[in-house]
């Protein structure tokens, strides 16, 4: 099935937050993102993804894990699309370090950011006669770049309360999810392209 590898992933993500969810204290406290952690402790870059916050965290980016493997699916990505999420993963936690009063941080919502970015690259890179594909690919990319920016990311506190939420976001690590999944895509794009002339 087309998009297999990716909605893997997605499951990955959902599954692990179920999973996290109802860990007692110590294990969610041995979770979530803490930059001073980043050598001893490096599973952190993957598992704070897991963790949430409350139940409205949980469900909103349980949807987001839906929506991003449903988009996967239905693009036809391929699996260095999905390899690229994955690499992208603990990259976006690990992005957070440019921001070191960011003490504490977990939520999938910087992971599914990355996932956005790299389906849209994906997306863009089909071949021409998938031009459809291509100009969605290109409009979700942009409007994934508007969304951020406009949340600006890089300028005020890191931790913000906005209307809706009954917790703390950090729109840091949506800037940090895309620059990740660009990242991540643009280097699986050219392993990809080597490994197809490797073999031809």
């Amino acid at each position: 099935m087309p998009g297999r590898a990716w909605l893997l992933v997605a499951m990955a993500l959902a599954i692990g937050s179920l999973v996290a969810w109802v860990q007692p204290a110590p294990v969610q406290a041995a979770l979530e993102w803490r930059p001073g952690f980043v050598a001893s402790e490096p599973w952190r870059a993957v598992s704070a993804a897991w963790l949430h916050w409350s139940p409205q965290h949980l469900i909103a980016n349980l949807a987001g894990c839906a929506v991003v493997g449903l988009l996967g699916v239905a693009a036809r990505l391929g699996p260095w699309d999905a390899v690229a999420w994955l690499l992208a993963w603990p990259l976006t936690q690990v992005g957070l370090l440019i921001e070191p009063s960011l003490e504490r941080f977990g939520g999938a919502s910087g992971v599914l950011h990355a996932g956005v970015a790299v389906a849209a690259i994906g997306m863009m890179r089909m071949r021409a006669s998938h031009g459809r594909e291509r100009v969605i690919g290109l409009l979700i990319g942009l409007g994934l770049i508007a969304k951020v920016a406009a949340e600006r990311p890089l300028a005020g506190p890191p931790l913000r309360h906005w209307d809706g939420w009954n917790i703390a976001i950090a729109p840091l690590s949506h800037f940090t999810g895309l620059v990740g999944g660009t990242a991540a895509a643009l280097l699986c794009a050219l392993a990809a392209r080597a490994w197809t002339r490797r073999r031809a």
